[in-house]
């Protein structure tokens, strides 16, 4: 089973395009989400990340890390709203608690603001592969290899320990451990001994991975060990138009 960080091969316009520019969707996208302030553009924007998934081929993968986000932001809005006294109360609530119209407009706009700027980064990771996106942030952007092999290395073992993490759990489930248990805290007080076999296993690996590279002539490695060539098409160029435009429009509708 794949995870939401994992790459996806396939044959789209969003496969073919130059991976400097998917960074570059990516980053607009994320950036125009702090910058604007109206809500209605920031629906906007994950409209526009469900669309580009479709086109991807990866719809489906988007909407289920869209219901898994939306649960969390339910949690940040209902803790957020509190925070937030300035403005017309709402609602009066025991405790000295009061739910006031600007309160829920800024935890409605955070909440939304972690939507949508969390699923671009998901979206260029699935249609990029990490060899990709090391060598443009190498060779283009001129960033030292050791920082972007820590990155694309970062990037890797997430959905390799999300995956790890699951194999364990099945396992203490097979032993007859209660995991599916509705009760938070108890949850919580499960997993917290599984992380010492996940560090374990995860040292190991990074200790394994670290030989690998040094094997590999790892400190040989400069900007042009790449051989892979990218070009800019006409598919980059217009991409990089509505890049601009999303841009503009955030900072219109400030």
């Amino acid at each position: 089973m794949t995870g939401v960080l994992d790459y996806v091969s396939g044959d789209s316009l969003l496969h073919r395009l130059h991976p400097l520019t998917k960074l570059m969707l990516s980053f607009t996208l994320c950036a125009a989400c702090f910058v604007t302030t109206q809500h209605l553009l920031i629906l906007g924007i994950i409209a526009l990340n469900l669309g580009l998934a479709a086109l991807a081929g990866i719809l489906r993968r988007s909407v289920q890390l869209l219901l898994s986000l939306m649960k969390l932001s339910l949690a940040l809005f209902i803790i957020q709203v509190f925070f937030v006294p300035q403005g017309e109360v709402l609602l009066q609530l025991p405790l000295a608690l009061r739910v006031t119209d600007k309160g829920v407009w800024f935890s409605l706009l955070f909440v939304l603001r972690l939507l949508a700027a969390t699923m671009p980064l998901a979206l260029m990771l699935s249609v990029t592969q990490m060899s990709d996106i090391a060598n443009v942030l190498t060779r283009y952007l001129r960033i030292p290899y050791k920082y972007t092999f820590v990155l694309t290395t970062a990037m890797r073992f997430i959905p390799l320990f999300s995956a790890e993490m699951a194999g364990i759990i099945e396992a203490q489930i097979a032993r007859g451990v209660e995991f599916d248990t509705r009760n938070f805290f108890k949850k919580i007080r499960l997993l917290l001994p599984l992380c010492v076999p996940l560090l374990v296993s995860s040292v190991r690996k990074i200790e394994g991975g670290a030989i690998s590279a040094e094997l590999r002539g790892f400190n040989l490695r400069t900007r042009a060990s790449g051989y892979k060539q990218y070009r800019f098409n006409t598919g980059d160029r217009g991409l990089l138009l509505v890049c601009a435009l999303i841009i503009a429009a955030a900072v219109l509708y400030r």
